[in-house]
């Protein structure tokens, strides 16, 4: 009896673990060359959906499943994702897999540029992706230079890391000043970085690449007019590294390199991410950088970095994800660099397409803070700074299937940022025998006549003395020492002092519903801006060479006290330049509905709506100069803070609101299944961002509201992807109407800085842009990207000021009919890669057509090519090393045009006429940046 009582308990025991029989899944991942995939997501479709990613050597395992019938699907940015349904029955199932290339993506899920996401193949909108290898095939050097490899798309990041343009399709009339992202939207995991664009104040100043971003999709156009806030131009969404693993992985990346002539660049970057047990997933990394800059200064130009994290909840509908970053960054940017030679340009007073970066040096000085003068505030200012970029941002991201085929996804993020601009604007020429420069200093009150002393501001050791006498009678100054100026000239600069202030929190929820034939998208999306803007200008005194030299700056005539022009810094006309002082409150509110309704197996048809309402409220403050005997200092001989301006007291309100709908539609008829054919139309509007009320509207009313732009789309394009071959081409026709336009234009009679009163235009552009990818080998990869198009200003007139505030003499200036500026008709990106077994290089050209330097097509910009190169080694399954070039050859291209070389000039001024009538003169050219080389390691475990 014992013996049967044992039995039994032996058997039901056996029964019962049986019932709940548990094993392992482990298996390796490959592609078709049998090389390991490292980070490819395995998704195990369980009543609470278990995931994880492979190791370096392309392993992953998955412990504690029970027995039964599973899905389990593969994917990797790259590769053609897999579906396979295994069967667990056994102490360990053993699941190896290799994936195929997916060479453009086209079979990857995208999720920007619609509410449901689709595969590439299946959408009816022009996106293009950036994986992980491609991001490390590029020198840090910018969102924007990152995004050079995006077929189609204007890149201007001549100025560095911050200060870019980017544009496509010629929507760019309003994105050429400075603000450089006007009509796109770049977001980092679907939200925007920044709801608020004005002057010097973009997205791409909160915005850093490193180890966190996975992925870059690219959407150019098309349906961003019904998915994005207020940017019909097109989204760039940075997506941030966050898939789920069950074991701990993680990279290390350490940079350093050579820029220009030998400028030093370092830079550390890693990453961690693995479970936290009970399907708790994170994601953690950053980075931090010391760059000495691309061209010669006598500064760090950058340094600082981020920290990104993501927080991750997987449950059987879905998941919840928190994330946030912290960003800390100094950089800065850099001017134009003057020019001869209308019809060839060529480097003038020694300067250098390739080094010269002509900023002013690193110096401390106080400045009088214009809205605090009772209180005897001052602002601390160094250009060294460059912009001091804060952000803190915070998010949670809900994602959950319901029942009935319903599902929602909700995306909010709170950021509050900060970014401190203490640098130089302009860098003109001014001639010791012009006016402006003896003006410039207290605007007149007094003007300084007589024995001119310039002084090294940093050792005192006088550099030159001069009697500006002599102009009065229309002749040149004179020398009265051996001492020499470079040049006979100073340069025409102002210190550019900023503090911008935002907080904003944006949000949205979309709602989906799948029946029938139906995929149906609604919802709501928020954004909420508190922001400010404190401009503050001074001129400032140094020499006109490679190196600037700060200048302290006298009148000592005979019999007479001296008075000081500068202070001892040189800086001189404290805060009389530049003043605003400005706030506003912005909310944008839209609501969308999508439907991708399924007419046939082949043929869907995708409609979007968007109604969005902007609304802008806040408030200018006027300015007049401080007046006072002797200036603030009460002192008659310290001239420069005779000319504060601070404000009146008085405010212009702006209070307006935009509301428009848009809408999108777009077919796509799949004629295989790895091709299809997609067409699309689209109404998009852009309402006006702050620097219409910001720089429009100085001492005047703000009595009427910003017009808003019309933008009009169509495409028409054929994707494809066969075994060793893939494509997309897409014709596209634009037309962007109500542009406002209005120069930047400097009054030399009285010293003020304004802007001319708007002109709205319209412009039109019809293209066609492709990329392609090619393997004939199984190591050898070519690429090839590109846009040709004809841009036209079909209706644009500029306003002529003729140099003064005072309007007698001015005049419109027809220009219908042109060529839209800055957009080249030919641009292309050609790259042929090689990767076998250990060794990987690569090499890329880059070109850019002819483009015009302004409306009046009086000058144009010439064609350029740069080449990138690069080679790699794996050490061993965990160290790899890289070494990459940018500009190989150093080319000296030139990106960007600002018009004659003088003191508050503007491109548009030099027309056919002036060129004509001033053969010889000098002219401000952006060149693009010169060579450099970057040594990287990187260790993955």
């Amino acid at each position: 009896m014992t013996r049967l009582k044992l039995f039994t308990y032996f058997f039901i025991t056996a029964c019962a673990y049986l019932g709940h029989a548990q094993t392992s899944i482990s298996g390796t991942i490959t592609d078709v060359s049998n090389a390991p995939i490292t980070g490819a997501y395995i998704e195990l479709d369980t009543s609470t959906k278990q995931y994880t990613a492979t190791n370096s050597d392309g392993n992953f395992n998955f412990s504690k499943v029970p027995n039964g019938i599973y899905n389990l699907t593969i994917s990797h940015l790259g590769f053609k994702t897999i579906t396979n349904q295994i069967t667990v029955n056994k102490n360990s199932t053993v699941f190896n897999s290799v994936l195929n290339t997916d060479l453009l993506n086209l079979h990857t899920v995208v999720l920007t540029g619609s509410f449901s996401p689709k595969t590439q193949l299946e959408s009816s909108t022009s996106v293009s992706t950036l994986n992980t290898q491609a991001i490390k095939q590029t020198i840090p050097q910018g969102t924007a230079s990152l995004l050079q490899n995006i077929p189609g798309t204007f890149i201007d990041a001549s100025a560095g890391e911050v200060f870019t343009k980017i544009y496509t399709r010629g929507v760019s009339a309003a994105a050429e000043d400075d603000t450089g992202w006007y009509y796109v939207s770049l977001q980092e995991d679907d939200l925007p970085v920044s709801l608020v664009q004005h002057s010097y104040y973009g997205p791409d100043l909160f915005h850093r690449v490193d180890l966190m971003t996975s992925s870059v999709e690219a959407l150019r156009g098309g349906s961003a007019s019904v998915t994005a806030m207020n940017a019909p131009g097109g989204v760039y969404n940075f997506i941030s590294k966050h898939r789920t693993s069950e074991v701990l992985t993680g990279e290390v990346q350490l940079q350093t390199g050579i820029q220009g002539e030998g400028n030093a660049y370092y830079r550390a970057d890693a990453v961690l991410g693995g479970s936290l047990g009970n399907h708790w997933f994170f994601n953690a990394g950053g980075h931090y950088r010391h760059d000495d800059g691309a061209r010669n200064t006598d500064f760090t130009f950058s340094k600082g970095g981020q920290f990104k994290f993501n927080l991750t909840k997987v449950n059987s509908r879905g998941y919840f994800k928190l994330y946030g970053k912290y960003l800390n960054d100094y950089t800065n940017r850099y001017n134009g660099v003057a020019a001869t030679n209308w019809e060839d340009p060529e480097a003038a007073f020694g300067q250098d397409f390739n080094s010269t970066a002509l900023l002013m040096p690193s110096y401390d000085a106080s400045i009088p803070d214009g809205r605090y003068l009772d209180e005897g505030k001052t602002n601390a200012f160094n250009p060294a700074n460059g912009v001091h970029a804060k952000d803190f941002a915070v998010g949670l991201d809900l994602f959950q299937n319901l029942d009935n085929n319903w599902s929602i996804r909700n995306n909010m993020k709170f950021s509050t940022k900060n970014a401190n601009w203490q640098t130089s604007i302009s860098n003109a020429f001014l001639s010791l025998s012009d006016f402006t420069t003896y003006y410039l200093p207290s605007n007149g009150n007094p003007f300084p006549a007589g024995q001119i002393i310039f002084r090294n501001a940093q050792t005192g050791t006088e550099m030159a003395r001069i009697d500006n006498s002599p102009i009065f009678a229309g002749n040149s100054f004179e020398y009265l020492s051996d001492g020499r100026l470079p040049n006979d000239a100073v340069m025409g600069t102002s210190t550019w002092y900023k503090d911008n202030d935002a907080d904003e929190f944006m949000q949205q929820l979309t709602l989906n519903k799948k029946w029938d034939k139906h995929n149906l998208s609604f919802g709501f999306a928020t954004g909420l801006s508190n922001t400010s803007v404190f401009t503050q200008g001074s001129f400032a005194f140094s020499t006109y060479d490679n190196n600037p030299t700060m200048l302290q700056v006298t009148l000592e005539n005979p019999s007479s006290p001296v008075v000081y022009l500068s202070d001892e810094q040189g800086v001189s006309n404290y805060g009389g330049l530049f003043f605003t002082n400005s706030r506003a409150e912005i909310a944008q509110i839209a609501t969308f509905v999508n439907d991708i309704w399924s007419i046939t197996d082949k043929l869907q048809l995708d409609l979007g709506l968007r109604y969005e309402s902007i609304y802008h409220k806040g408030s200018n403050d006027r300015s007049t100069p401080f007046t006072q005997d002797g200036g603030l200092d009460g002192n008659e001989n310290t001239i420069y803070d005779n000319n504060i301006l601070a404000p009146t007291g008085e405010q212009d309100e702006f209070n307006f609101n935009y509301n428009y709908l848009s809408y999108s539609a777009g077919l796509n008829y799949k004629l295989t299944d790895d091709t299809s054919l997609f067409g699309r139309y689209s109404k998009g509007n852009k309402a006006p961002e702050m620097n219409y009320y910001f720089n429009n509207f100085a001492n005047v009313p703000i009595n009427q509201a910003g017009e808003v732009q019309e933008i009009n789309q169509v495409e028409l394009g054929l994707k494809s992807t066969l075994k060793d071959f893939s494509f997309t081409s897409t014709l596209f026709w634009s037309e962007l109407k109500n542009i406002g336009i209005s120069n930047f234009e400097f009054d030399g009679d009285t010293s003020s800085i304004f802007y001319t009163p708007i002109q709205f235009n319209s412009s039109q552009t019809l293209g066609l842009e492709w990329e392609t990818i090619y393997n004939p080998f199984q190591y050898f990869t070519f690429r090839f990207n590109g846009v040709i198009q004809n841009p036209k200003a079909t209706e644009w007139q500029v306003y002529d000021a003729a140099g003064s505030v005072d309007v007698a003499d001015d005049s419109i200036i027809d220009f219908s009919g042109n060529r839209l500026p800055f957009n080249p008709k030919l641009l292309f990106n050609l790259s042929a890669e090689f990767q076998k077994d250990k060794v990987s290089s690569f090499i890329k050209w880059k070109y850019t057509g002819k483009r015009e330097g302004n409306v009046a097509n009086a000058f144009q910009l010439a064609a350029y090519s740069v080449f990138d190169a690069g080679l790699g080694y794996q050490i061993n399954k965990n160290l790899s090393a890289r070494l990459i070039a940018s500009n190989l050859f150093n080319s000296d291209g030139l990106a960007n045009f600002l018009g004659a070389n003088s003191f508050g000039a503007n491109a548009n001024g030099s027309t056919q006429e002036y060129i004509k009538n001033n053969p010889d003169a000098s002219f401000v050219v952006v060149p693009i940046l010169p060579r450099s080389t970057m040594l990287t390691l990187n260790y993955m475990f």
